[in-house]
């Protein structure tokens, strides 16, 4: 546990405010969107259809200093691509010191180029993102390097209703090399191409690969329940490049205040929020949104030891180098 005990408390307040107001209100998972700016055209994303200019990195850091005093428990830091802004390290150093614990996700193919040991000092949790849509297949012969580093590395992989049969070998390498690895729907957005997987078919092949290959697929159950259910949750944020916040959720697009002035937790029990938050439960979209789908695997007491099992199995038992029979 790096955090200090007292950096819990914001989380375990909010938690106890969601459930007697039996409501999400506070959300522990906040995704920020450091740029919109990235080397790939995947057909299933929509970021480089609106560029943004990028913050300065005063203002990054207000909105990290905003969320450390939030419910938020853990900050991703996503794009496009992160590692494109050139004051990425002094970024990484100042979340260090905030009271999260700090998830990072990128897609290059040099990863290698940039100076990673000196950045996996500030991350807890570090994300590399592989499939066809990338087009960085390669990156798999990188993951026994990568595993070395100090810091818990899965792979995210984008499935699309044509990538669900490759998954094996995907989840395999991963397994071999001792990453997990988190499965992602490709989500319809506007101005992207809908390649959503037939649900029934992805979650029957993870069932089986978690069987094969145990303690490696960290995608939760609960995402299935929850899509079926047509149950998304507020619980989860993200935070466009330009520093508001996307309220209620990113596919809609609605963004709602400024971050970098704006108090989260102040704002969040507002009339405005509570109204929004409203708009969401009676979405009729059921986009599947991974973030918005998963997140309650990740705060539900029942669920979230199955949800987190593949990791506190790796950092606990170490690598597993044997191949299934």
């Amino acid at each position: 546990m790096r955090l200090p005990v007292k950096s819990y408390f914001p989380s375990f307040r909010g938690w106890f405010r969601n459930f007697f107001a039996q409501e999400a209100i506070f959300p522990f998972y906040a995704s920020f969107k450091l740029t919109s700016r990235c080397y790939f055209t995947c057909p299933f994303c929509n970021i480089k259809k609106t560029p943004t200019p990028d913050l300065p990195t005063s203002d990054i850091k207000a909105i990290l200093e905003n969320l450390s005093h939030s419910s938020v428990l853990v900050t991703s830091f996503e794009g496009g691509e992160p590692l494109l802004r050139a004051d990425i390290g002094e970024i990484l150093r100042y979340a260090r010191q905030c009271h999260f614990y700090l998830l990072f996700t990128t897609s290059v193919r040099n990863l290698f180029d940039y100076p990673l040991e000196e950045y996996a000092q500030f991350i807890d949790f570090f994300h590399v993102s592989i499939d066809e849509g990338h087009a960085n297949l390669e990156l798999f012969d990188q993951l026994p390097r990568l595993v070395e580093l100090p810091m818990q590395v899965s792979v995210q992989t984008v499935v699309t209703a044509n990538s669900v049969d490759v998954l094996e070998d995907k989840v395999k390498r991963c397994w071999e090399a001792g990453a997990n690895i988190v499965v992602i729907p490709a989500t319809h957005m506007d101005n992207a191409a809908d390649c959503f997987p037939d649900i029934d078919a992805l979650e029957k092949t993870l069932n089986t690969l978690r069987r094969q290959y145990p303690n490696t697929v960290y995608t939760p159950r609960g995402y299935f329940q929850a899509y079926r259910r047509r149950k998304c949750s507020s619980a989860s944020i993200i935070i466009a490049p330009d520093g508001r916040l996307y309220y209620p959720c990113h596919i809609r697009g609605i963004k709602g205040p400024d971050l970098r002035t704006q108090d989260l937790n102040r704002w969040l029990i507002t009339p405005e929020a509570r109204s929004i938050r409203k708009k969401m439960q009676y979405c009729d979209r059921n986009c599947g949104w991974y973030q918005y789908y998963a997140i309650g695997s990740y705060t539900s007491t029942v669920s979230v030891i199955d949800a987190l099992r593949p990791m506190i199995h790796k950092k606990f038992s170490g690598k597993q180098h044997k191949p299934p029979h």
